[in-house]
């Protein structure tokens, strides 16, 4: 029912943690002025200067929140202890920083008992509703809800006690769907099945469900250690490693904990922090949006002149390979003369390419052709920066012959990337446009994305490629 809800329940915390800190707020004025508990006399001023600077409060607690962690996935921790420590380091933070801005807006007056029960309230209120929804996540997952699915590679010893850490606990919210090994005597190990030998492993991913892929083998076996990892990632799937494999790590490695079991993710993603994904996913809205409202004059146009140009529908659907290997239909303006896209599916628009019409040859030159993914944007299908998406076939032809390919799929695809904003748009190197899109999904900031949308804007009307 729910597998990949981790975005949402982030949304939710961030949330949930505004209305806490808020009530915190609230909570504190009401017993240190309205009701006058602990006898401290009232105050002159109201109750609008002592709540004001909740407008500053609310984005510096939940940054200072983010930074410690405390929107990081928790499913393999088994109490609350750290987390609860976190919040505390939060909020004596928050309330430092709290108390320096009230300082430099000269609000010396407001009371230091207000601030202090402040501490005391957040800080009570953000553990007890962590501990609340942490329950309840470990309760759906021992209700088979929330469930992530691994296939463990090597029924050894490390496989076998990998397995019985995840079966012990059963609040992680991980099941095992079997194992793959070479040892024609093993049958079932911990209860599970074999599924096949190593050299099924292709078969086995793409015959289950598998959200994760765990390599519990002898480092020493370096052939078949490098085919088990490019075949993951020809997939799609994430790989990780029981330790000591060093020598196999690309690009930025991450080390996480299943108990007394290190992990490390063979690829550093960003954008696998739900948080950055919510931060991406706003600004996406904020600014579609509003794109959408003052380019509708030209939307409006453009739509008019696709149709007095050549007959045929106004908007070009083509089938594209998304994030996480979805389909959709993405939206484009038609730039060409109809013709069967079946027999022409593995053509490239080149110079001077005789079914684009003449209006459609200006609206590509400029990127109006471009504007309808905003509906794509809006639909979550697609964001304003990001790795060109490309057609189900040609995704399929090029993750055999190009390695790591199907990385780009780990992010949403964009209207514009890096690889568009250095000259590889359109019939340029497949080679060079994935080296950039590869170096896009394993070193994302927001200041990237900031950067490659002003360089977009730039080259609308420079980019020789654009044809």
């Amino acid at each position: 029912m729910i597998r990949e809800n981790q975005r949402i329940f982030n949304s939710l915390l961030v949330t949930i943690d505004i209305v806490v800190i808020t009530f915190a707020l609230i909570l504190a004025w009401f017993i240190r002025f309205e009701a006058n508990l602990l006898g401290f006399g009232s105050s002159v001023w109201g109750f609008e200067h002592y709540i004001m600077p909740i407008i500053f409060i609310i984005p510096v607690y939940i940054f200072i929140y983010y930074f410690l962690g405390l929107y990081s996935p928790q499913r393999t921790q088994k109490n609350i202890k750290s987390e609860a420590f976190k919040i505390v380091q939060a909020n004596i933070i928050g309330l430092l920083v709290l108390s320096t801005y009230l300082f430099l807006v000269e609000l010396t007056d407001y009371s230091r008992y207000m601030l202090a029960m402040f501490l005391l309230f957040s800080t009570i209120f953000s553990v007890t509703e962590r501990f609340f929804l942490r329950q309840f996540l470990k309760y759906i997952r021992t209700q088979g809800y929330n469930i992530k699915y691994i296939l463990v590679i090597g029924a050894g010893k490390l496989g076998q006690k990998f397995a019985r850490i995840i079966i012990q606990n059963e609040y992680m919210g991980y099941r095992i769907i079997g194992f793959l090994d070479d040892d024609p005597e093993k049958d079932t190990i911990c209860g599970l099945k074999v599924l096949g030998k190593l050299k099924d492993l292709e078969n086995v991913i793409e015959m289950n469900t598998v959200d994760r892929i765990i390599i519990a083998l002898s480092p020493t076996h370096k052939e078949l250690m490098n085919w088990i990892i490019e075949t993951c990632e020809k997939s799609g799937v994430r790989a990780e490693i029981i330790p000591d494999y060093y020598g196999y790590l690309s690009s930025k490695p991450h080390v996480g904990m299943i108990e007394d079991i290190p992990l490390i993710k063979i690829r550093y993603v960003p954008l696998d922090n739900h948080l950055n994904q919510f931060i991406k996913r706003m600004i996406d809205l904020l600014l579609a949006v509003p794109s959408l409202i003052l380019l509708s004059p030209l939307l409006l146009i453009t739509a008019i002149m696709v149709k007095i140009s050549s007959p045929g529908p106004i908007i070009f659907k083509q089938e594209r390979f998304g994030k996480d290997h979805q389909v959709f239909k993405m939206y484009k303006f038609r730039s060409m003369k109809l013709h069967d896209e079946e027999k022409e599916k593995y053509k490239w628009t080149t110079k001077n390419d005789s079914r684009v019409t003449r209006f459609g040859s200006f609206i590509r030159r400029t990127s109006i052709d471009e504007l309808p993914q905003l509906f794509n944007i809006l639909k979550g299908e697609m964001s304003l920066i990001g790795p060109r998406p490309e057609r189900p076939h040609l995704a399929e032809k090029f993750k055999e012959e190009i390695p790591k390919y199907m990385i780009k799929h780990h992010v949403r695809p964009g209207m514009s990337g890096l690889a568009q904003i250095n000259g590889y748009r359109g019939n340029t190197s497949i080679f060079k446009r994935i080296e950039y899109d590869i170096y896009y999904v394993e070193n994302w900031t927001i200041s990237m994305d900031v950067k490659i949308f002003f360089r977009t804007l730039i080259n609308l009307f420079r980019d020789k490629n654009a044809y």
